[in-house]
């Protein structure tokens, strides 16, 4: 298994190096799926519209606040 493989390499390296690679894994991670972006504002602009249109109605932010 190349995960495997990678796994081993990457425990042998010297702390630093460790410390980029992570760095350089988490960096990745962060970078948006254009495709899925695309799909959300897609999701989104439908919602808004319908919202708009009276289709869907809102909900009062009141009842997703944790109450103190």
């Amino acid at each position: 298994m190349i995960a495997e493989q990678l796994k081993e390499e990457a425990l042998k390296l010297r702390p630093s190096e460790k410390i980029h690679l992570a760095e350089l894994l988490l960096i990745s991670l962060d970078k948006p799926d254009q495709d899925v972006e695309s799909k959300w504002v897609e999701e989104s602009e439908k919602r808004y519209e319908a919202y708009q249109g009276g289709l869907i109605k809102g909900i009062e932010i009141e009842q997703f606040s944790p109450r103190t």
